[in-house]
């Protein structure tokens, strides 16, 4: 079937930021149905909403199953549709390897958002950072239930004093979407915080990542 609105001949001749995300899901999904045009079903994939998102963050946090379970689109079209959003994922990450100097939360979300904004489970990832605050690994500690994390300080320092880290930075996602942090949140970084300083080994930070913002427990006096 051809595409209504030919996205592919636009894309070519115009190139791919002059389409909309409806025409981009389209070439993707390739053919509708017989009730429904492509467009027209990637207009309303887009449109779906579920408790958090909608359009294209739907289509980000949403599983195979999901995404498979809306007429005219089947498991191999909503694989076609993770798989583009992972290599997007990853084309983004190619400029945010270890190696460049982390100056803020900013740095920190900018690094992370992508990886973790679509989660529907907490993850807690630590930061490692040589003497010159420069970024050497990305470490996860631990995956959460849809309540929260487990935290141990233990197993936060272990990768660090095995990589010789002079710091670390903590950061997590929040899946409600709301990155203010919980009593437990800051009761859990005070505790690794002593540790830290016990060890030698400065807790610069503790982000944490909601859908569209974040919040610094530096920055906001949280931790000391």
């Amino acid at each position: 079937m051809r595409l209504p609105d030919m996205p592919r001949e636009r894309l070519v001749q115009r190139g791919e930021q002059a389409l909309s995300s409806a025409e981009l899901l389209a070439i993707l999904l390739r053919t509708g149905t017989r009730e429904e045009s492509v467009l027209s079903l990637a207009q309303r994939l887009l449109a779906q909403e579920s408790t958090l998102d909608q359009g294209l963050a739907y289509l980000g946090r949403a599983s195979v199953d999901e995404l498979a379970a809306h007429k005219g689109v089947g498991p191999a079209k909503a694989c076609q549709i993770k798989a583009a959003i992972e290599l997007g994922r990853r084309v983004y990450e190619q400029d945010q390897t270890p190696g460049g100097i982390i100056k803020g939360a900013a740095d920190v979300a900018r690094i992370l958002q992508s990886r973790i904004r679509y989660l529907k489970k907490e993850v807690l990832k630590v930061l490692h950072l040589n003497a010159k605050n420069q970024l050497t690994a990305v470490e996860d500690i631990s995956i959460g239930g849809l309540t929260g994390l487990s935290v141990r300080p233990r197993d936060v320092f272990a990768g660090a004093i095995a990589r010789g880290s002079a710091a670390i930075i903590l950061a997590h996602n929040h899946p409600s979407g709301d990155p203010r942090p919980s009593p437990e949140d800051e009761a859990v970084t005070a505790r690794i915080a002593e540790a830290g300083r016990i060890l030698g080994i400065d807790v610069l930070d503790h982000v944490i990542l909601g859908a569209e913002r974040f919040i610094s427990m530096k920055d906001s006096g949280i931790l000391k």
